[in-house]
């Protein structure tokens, strides 16, 4: 990969001097993509290294200083400890990072994503746009599950672009948006949103001897039919059949907010026997994902894989320890783009796709001020990790991810 590496980005002048804000909920994200960046730019070869358009581009961090302090009220601000000037500047952060806490008049306060979002803003505040450029990267979009209006209703998602790209953000960076068209929000301004694709390829090759690639034996579903784009994308690249759930709500009650699913449909060729994929954005309470599980085991599927972009767990993880004890799902993959328990890492059937190189290659070639388009369509890294599968080149690893 170093040698793919050194290919890019070396006929273009960097935008500003590279600069990297990791909040506090995405931190050990933060920690491994400037490992990679440091990494590379040490070993590349340039001869305009020691020029004054590359200055500051080989450090031995690229992290500035920066901290949210909060008073006892629960008030806090966004302070920038060294400068920022003229510098090309990407904040990293999580907002469904629950696990951070704070003091609010005594109490112990758990930060929701409104808490995350706001402490962005402190930051960019601070910068105060003495920065060259802001690229803000939000792997889980901030209230992108509220991204349409079907009554009186607010519309979160688009509000919150619209309010970024006022305070000086250039770009946002997210993956796998809940409803991308949302970035019509901001027309004038970039928004792309990335999909894990490769990486999930890659965690279940890595993990699953076995595997046989082809529509005879595997097949993608996508549990609803909001994710059908993932699934077909999925199914194309790897020469195989897809299937689709679609949910039948009972719109004539309203529990806890949402009209309760009645029962979960399957269009698409037979399962029986086939090894499948499930493919979706988000697991959140993972109620839906595991009753198209069930269903498709009750159609005589064989192993069932499940992957989401993003873990939440919101009910914790019982249902799925049952769901793994009782042979219906095989392994869940999810990346680390959002907070993971110590917990769900140790669990048997989990595999954790770490998505830091991946940014960094983000990062890095867009600070060159380079097309991205080639790691935002992943077609020939796929196809060349499914080749090396085939031909037992690939590293297998039973156990965690390396």
């Amino acid at each position: 990969m170093a040698k793919r590496e050194e290919k890019r980005n070396l006929d273009t002048i960097p935008v500003g001097s590279l600069g990297m804000i990791p909040l506090r909920g995405c931190k050990p994200l933060g920690e491994k993509v400037d490992y990679y960046l440091v990494k590379w730019r040490t070993e590349r070869e340039s001869e305009h290294k020691d020029s004054l358009a590359f200055s500051g581009y080989q450090r031995d961090s690229y992290i500035l200083d920066a901290m949210v302090p909060r008073f006892g009220s629960g008030e806090a601000k966004g302070v920038i400890l060294e400068s920022v000037r003229g510098s090309d500047l990407y904040i990293l952060v999580d907002v469904a990072n629950y696990s951070l806490t704070y003091s609010l008049c005594g109490h112990e306060n758990h930060m929701s994503p409104d808490d995350h979002y706001q402490d962005l803003k402190r930051i960019i505040a601070a910068v105060g746009g003495k920065a060259r450029r802001i690229t803000v990267i939000m792997p889980f979009l901030y209230e992108s599950r509220q991204h349409k209006r079907t009554s009186r209703e607010s519309l979160d998602c688009a509000l919150a672009l619209k309010e970024l790209v006022s305070m000086g953000v250039d770009n946002i960076i997210t993956f796998d948006a809940h409803d991308a068209r949302v970035q019509n929000a901001i027309p004038l301004h970039g928004f792309e949103t990335v999909s894990p694709t490769y990486q999930f390829i890659k965690g279940l090759l890595r993990h699953t001897k076995d595997l046989q690639l082809d529509s005879e034996h595997m097949m993608v579903v996508s549990p609803d039919e909001g994710g059908m784009g993932r699934a077909v994308y999925m199914a194309n690249v790897l020469g195989m059949d897809m299937g689709m759930f679609y949910k039948r709500r009972d719109y004539t009650t309203v529990v806890n907010g949402r009209n309760p699913i009645v029962a979960h449909e399957f269009l698409g060729a037979s399962v029986e026997g086939k090894d499948l994929i499930i493919i979706d954005d988000m697991i959140s309470s993972g109620e839906s994902v595991l009753e198209v599980a069930a269903a498709l085991k009750e159609r005589k599927a064989r192993r069932i894989f499940i992957c989401a972009t993003f873990g939440l767990f919101t009910n914790g993880l019982k249902g799925f320890d049952k769901a793994f004890e009782d042979g219906i799902i095989t392994r869940v993959l999810t990346t680390n783009l959002i907070y993971q328990t110590p917990e769900l890492l140790s669990c048997p059937w989990y595999i954790n796709c770490d998505m830091s190189k991946y940014i960094a290659y983000i990062i890095d070639t867009l600070n060159h001020d380079s097309s991205i388009s080639d790691l935002l369509n992943p077609i020939e890294r796929i196809q060349n990790i499914v080749s090396r599968y085939k031909s037992g080149e690939l590293e297998y690893t039973p156990e965690g991810t390396k």
